[in-house]
């Protein structure tokens, strides 16, 4: 439940002082012609204009589709646009696991849609690289609203990064998007997400997922850049036996930062499992981070794990877990802790030749060890890799 004190942090928004048309891009046929300040930025994000280790690139630049490209057969990528003119049955995959008219962001994106992407893994495809989508604001002060929907159908094996970022001299922006992901039968699917926002860009992520039989959700969401605002509460409902969610994110919050995460898991199908894993640096902005698990059949199991780091005299985390059950023989737990770095610790490093700035980068970079994601080999060093690039120019 939100506290008072927490109801009057949360930025209000005004969705008619950002434009809402912007010129058209066009089309690369070559993603080489991506400008050297957009790669950069994408890069950071974790989307790699080179193609290299990608089974296929979407790239949105504010409301135009200027790139999308499968590479590997049996993945699907394309605008949703263009995904509901080529397939009549996608109308049943829109707005299913989330609701329209949830609130202003989501009626917004419903009446000014602008494209999204639309990713899709075959039944029994199993790609060993992953889909990138980018989603680039590249204009000062625009509104961005998307709706993408990711499938993986039947015993298929999905990996997407999703990179949103701006260009260097976009200022302030509002980006909506609507997620809805559908995980089928035996598959799995792995989301990445890296923001790599501006400074005065509000974020309005709306995001749930269906999980059926013996199929696996991995949810990562990564956010070391400034930014004004980002709220989201995103839900996983395992509606299948067996059926498992996970969800981690990795926090950093800079001064006149306002991040309000989580992640909400409803178990609904016996033998369901679902763990959520929240790391949050607090360096004099504010994180509320949340989490909610809601047991609703026999035989399952979920943990929610929150740590934070305060490492400025200003600045709050607030650790908000729920744990809800409805039925005998459920399993639920949950542990959340706030400290700060230990004297020692930085004497420690100093001791072996850092200097107290160095010492407490390294003992902050540990803390948000991505590890715990449980990414593939290949995936999890990509990551790092843009993770480090957005920790050079924060530390």
């Amino acid at each position: 439940m939100r506290t008072e004190k927490t109801k009057k942090k949360i930025p209000q928004i005004d969705i008619g002082s950002y434009k809402s048309e912007t010129k058209r891009k066009s089309y690369l046929k070559d993603l080489e012609k991506v400008s050297a300040d957009q790669r950069k930025n994408m890069l950071s994000a974790g989307v790699d204009p080179s193609h290299k280790n990608r089974s296929g690139t979407y790239i949105q630049m504010d409301h135009s589709v200027v790139y999308s490209k499968s590479l590997y057969p049996g993945l699907e990528v394309m605008s949703t646009t263009e995904a509901l003119k080529k397939y009549k049955w996608l109308d049943n995959y829109f707005w299913k696991v989330l609701s329209v008219d949830a609130d202003e962001f989501t009626e917004q994106a419903e009446a000014q849609p602008h494209h999204g992407y639309f990713l899709r893994a075959l039944p029994g495809v199993k790609a060993v690289y992953p889909l990138q989508a980018c989603l680039f604001i590249n204009e000062d002060n625009i509104i961005q609203n998307v709706h993408n929907i990711i499938i993986a159908e039947e015993g298929a094996d999905l990996q997407v990064i999703t990179g949103c970022a701006t260009a260097s001299d976009v200022r302030r922006g509002l980006h909506i998007g609507i997620s809805e992901f559908y995980v089928k039968k035996g598959a799995k699917l792995t989301f990445t997400m890296i923001h790599n926002w501006a400074e005065d860009v509000s974020v309005r992520p709306r995001t749930a997922a269906l999980v059926e039989e013996n199929g696996t959700f991995l949810s990562n969401y990564i956010c070391l850049k400034p930014v004004k605002t980002i709220q989201m509460y995103p839900k996983a409902e395992l509606v299948g036996q067996r059926a498992m969610a996970r969800y981690n994110s990795i926090l950093f919050a800079l001064p006149g930062a306002h991040l309000d995460v989580g992640s909400r898991v409803i178990l609904k199908a016996e033998g369901s499992r679902a763990e959520v894993v929240a790391r949050a640096v607090s360096a004099g902005g504010d994180i509320i981070a949340r989490g909610h698990l809601k047991g609703e059949a026999q035989g399952i199991k979920a943990h929610l794990e929150c740590r934070g780091l305060m490492v400025s005299e200003k600045g709050l985390i607030h650790a908000i877990p729920e744990l809800e059950g409805t039925i005998k023989g459920v399993d639920l737990s949950h542990e959340a802790a706030v400290g700060k770095i230990a004297k020692d610790e930085i004497e420690y490093l100093m001791a072996r030749g850092l200097n107290e700035g160095e010492a407490q980068a390294a003992i902050i970079r540990g803390f948000m060890d991505t590890s715990i994601m449980g990414l593939p080999p290949e995936l999890q060093k990509e990551i790092d890799v843009a993770i480090s690039a957005c920790e050079r120019e924060v530390f």
